[in-house]
């Protein structure tokens, strides 16, 4: 009877050790990426030095090789080019005026939806009709549609405390309501933006059209100027003059960017990445610079303390995640299908200070995250959400592999996703680094841990 007490008091004293141990390689990792991280300086000059970078355009190119460069810098064993096959889409000028039926002529603050055709320069003018729900538009009849624009008033809901539940809610107003509006008859659409603010600022995203239906325009409008158009709409009628020159060309040969860490005991793969392509405004430095030069920082730091890795660990940075997911879809096929991949961690989510994972893992593995998080609770990282781990692992989940997403706190990410405000000033540099920190850590672990 004694002997069998004494067993449990071995094994807990061994995981105490071992998770003591564990606790000394965090705070290493820690150490290293606060003070010295290089993560913040590259993200200066990505966004600086290159800016957005849309799939397919000359500054996605620029950036290819700047990663490549980045890479090789931070100690990578092998770094190459994936080709992929990508979308090309091009904003050109564009404006919206509106006037009530004794006004002038007046601006809004407006960008078209990524992927949407344009007027090809000429003017499209139409009175609008306002709409607050989908469900509300379908209870249209067509008449009541036909030769109008559809002014979409649908407001981001404020009431979710995790703001990506807010965000998935109102998706459908920017990606389905032009072939909505096209079936009925309407001449083009305009949404409220998918953002969390209070601000004038426009956001953009990728829409898509159905096939078979025409191609109509559909652009977006900041909060303030969606609240006064709908307060214009309630007492009088408004006309709209769109004028603009967006619309797909033909696609190219484009590339992902990888680079890699040999493995010191076999050739299994763990993934960490993000897209390296960003919408055609503002600099791309939330969406996804961030997770760019957090997942060059997690391969520098291995290199830097010499954490010697058992399994290859490799950082992908996916071309055409925005209007597309090609590099994603590319990788998976790829790599996915020949490879023997562990896992997937993603950070997609802005560099804001790290609070969580999104884990899409087996119960064995939730397991062993729950357990760890008693090292992640350090760094103030304590939440677990059953959920994708990104956009882009996404189709690494048909090879059986595991993912997770970096889940920083996302209150102030969708007042400047997809829209101008999206530029380095907008990033600090403790909460990047924090995030790169615990990216590492759970690399660690899972490069430890799990076969």
């Amino acid at each position: 009877m004694k002997k069998l007490m004494l067993i449990p008091l071995i094994t807990s004293g061994f995981f105490f050790a071992q998770q003591k141990g564990d606790s000394l390689v965090f705070s290493k990792i820690s150490d290293q990426i606060l003070n010295h991280g290089e993560a913040y300086e590259e993200l200066r000059d990505l966004s600086k030095n290159i800016g957005h970078r849309l799939s397919g355009s000359a500054a996605y190119e620029k950036a290819t090789q700047w990663a490549v460069n980045q890479l090789k810098q931070a100690g990578a064993d092998k770094v190459w080019l994936q080709p992929v096959k990508v979308p090309v889409w091009v904003r050109g000028k564009e404006s919206l005026h509106i006037k009530t039926a004794n006004g002038q002529w007046q601006t809004v603050n407006m960008l078209s939806l990524g992927n949407s055709e344009g007027t090809k320069g000429k003017d499209l003018t139409g009175d609008i009709i306002l709409v607050k729900t989908i469900e509300e538009f379908n209870a249209l009849p067509e008449s009541a549609v036909k030769g109008k624009i559809v002014f979409f008033n649908h407001p981001f809901n404020q009431s979710y405390i995790t703001t990506f539940l807010g965000y998935r809610d109102a998706g459908i107003y920017r990606r389905a309501t032009a072939s909505m509006v096209a079936k009925k008859g309407g001449k083009a659409v305009i949404i409220r933006s998918l953002s969390s603010a209070t601000d004038d600022a426009p956001h953009t995203g990728a829409m898509k059209y159905e096939d078979g239906i025409e191609k109509i325009p559909a652009v977006a409008i900041g909060p303030k100027g969606a609240e006064n158009l709908a307060k214009l709409l309630q007492s009088q009628k408004v006309t709209a003059k769109l004028n603009s020159n967006c619309g797909m060309k033909e696609e190219v040969m484009s590339n992902s960017v990888i680079g890699e860490i040999t493995g010191n005991k076999d050739q299994k793969v763990i993934v960490v990445g993000g897209h390296l392509d960003s919408w055609d405004v503002g600099e791309g430095a939330q969406d996804d610079g961030a997770g760019i030069v957090q997942s060059i920082e997690v391969l520098r730091t291995f290199k830097k303390l010499g954490v010697k890795n058992n399994h290859t660990i490799r950082a992908v940075l996916f071309a055409n995640e925005e209007n597309g997911t090609r590099g994603g879809l590319k990788y998976a096929e790829e790599n996915g299908a020949k490879e023997k991949h562990i896992f997937a961690l993603e950070s997609d989510a802005g560099g804001y200070s790290p609070i969580g994972f999104f884990m899409d893992v087996t119960p064995n593995q939730k397991a062993d995250m729950k357990n760890w998080m008693k090292l992640f609770a350090n760094y103030n990282v304590h939440n677990i959400a059953d959920s994708e781990g990104g956009t882009d692992i996404a189709p690494l989940k048909k090879y059986g592999v595991s993912t997770a997403g970096l889940m920083p706190d996302s209150q102030r990410y969708f007042d400047l996703h997809h829209s101008a405000s999206d530029t380095f000033e907008a990033v600090n540099r403790r909460e990047l680094l924090l995030g790169a920190s615990v990216m590492t850590q759970l690399i660690y672990m899972v490069d430890k841990y799990w076969e």
